[in-house]
């Protein structure tokens, strides 16, 4: 009697829906896996990834502290010609158009309409607000004090922005908006460690320096290299500011122009330290009777030996428009 012979056949599992496949997956009882690994699976491969995380973590933790150490709160690591901003510092003005139009230049309004200026002028006031503080004003602040041209200020200390000195460019007056006179404030941009050299005798004056520039130059310069220098010599030591119509048409319709308080940033500002408490300079330019209801393109430049001027790049100068209407 030959031996039986059994065949074995591959049965495929069971069909099943969309839903109690899922179902399976998320949670099969006869395997007990959740989500396709059992419990010890999850512990290992969650207890991996902890571990793996946190020492990322750490090693990022580790290298932000050592690079950290290598700052200073206080002094940039790259300073004037080794950083970006460089060693040729521009000139900005205020009030600046509205934040809607960032690439505009142009101030306009009219002397009838109260509410149409007075955007301007609350400009000026938020950015003078600093300025107006009693501890700059007064003098008060702990490392505020006066200067003057032979009255540097001492380590940790900062001079003091008069702001009784701007004439008619003050708040109380509208800044002038409201008489078609406006007043432009100018400042210079802040570089660490920036010393200015300054145009304090009529030598190797630039060729394109206004010709009243150099007549002041030439009238104070000290004459005799031996004697005291008088306080009008010390005042050369200015980094002086012009503002000139840049176009034939726009020299005749910009009118008068005033400086207040003085025609340039004084030396005692400089150099920038980053010491607490310290304002730029401001000088306040007063265009007393520009032509009305014609665009004005105006350009202002400060002057200084290390100052080198680039329309493009805006360095050493700035460039504005002004158009005032009745």
């Amino acid at each position: 009697m030959g031996e039986k012979t059994s065949s074995e056949f591959y049965l495929p599992p069971p069909k099943v829906g969309k839903w109690e496949s899922f179902s399976t997956f998320l949670w099969n009882s006869e395997t007990s896996q959740f989500m396709g690994r059992t419990g010890s699976s999850w512990a290992k491969i969650l207890l991996f990834y902890l571990i793996f995380y946190a020492c990322l973590c750490g090693f990022f933790a580790g290298l932000l502290a050592v690079f950290y150490q290598t700052l200073d709160q206080h002094v940039p690591k790259w300073q004037q010609g080794a950083s970006l901003i460089g060693n040729n510092p521009g000139l900005g003005f205020r009030p600046l158009p509205p934040g809607d139009n960032v690439e505009s230049t142009l101030i306009w309004y009219k002397t009838s309409d109260t509410k149409n200026y007075e955007s301007w002028t609350k400009e000026l006031d938020v950015f003078l607000a600093p300025y107006h503080e009693k501890t700059n004003i007064e003098g008060t602040g702990e490392n505020v004090v006066a200067c003057d041209y032979n009255l540097q200020p001492g380590p940790g200390k900062v001079c003091q922005v008069n702001m009784r000195d701007m004439g008619a460019c003050n708040k109380e007056n509208s800044y002038n908006y409201k008489k078609g006179g406006p007043c432009i404030f100018l400042k210079l941009n802040k570089i660490y460690g920036w010393v200015p050299e300054y145009f304090n005798t009529s030598n190797n004056l630039p060729k394109n320096m206004p010709e009243d520039l150099k007549a002041i130059i030439r009238k104070n310069e000290r004459k005799d290299p031996n004697a005291v220098p008088t306080k009008s010599v010390l005042e050369l030591n200015t980094v002086w500011v012009s503002c000139e119509g840049e176009n034939p048409a726009d020299v005749e319709n910009i009118g008068p122009i005033n400086y207040a308080p003085k025609r340039g940033f004084p030396s005692y500002f400089f150099p920038y330290l980053n010491t607490k408490g310290y304002l730029s300079p401001l000088v306040a330019i007063l265009f007393e009777r520009p032509a009305t209801g014609v665009l004005i393109n105006i350009e202002c430049k400060a002057w200084a030996a290390n100052i080198h001027h680039d329309r493009s790049e805006r360095r050493g100068s700035v460039h504005f428009e002004i158009m005032i209407d009745n």
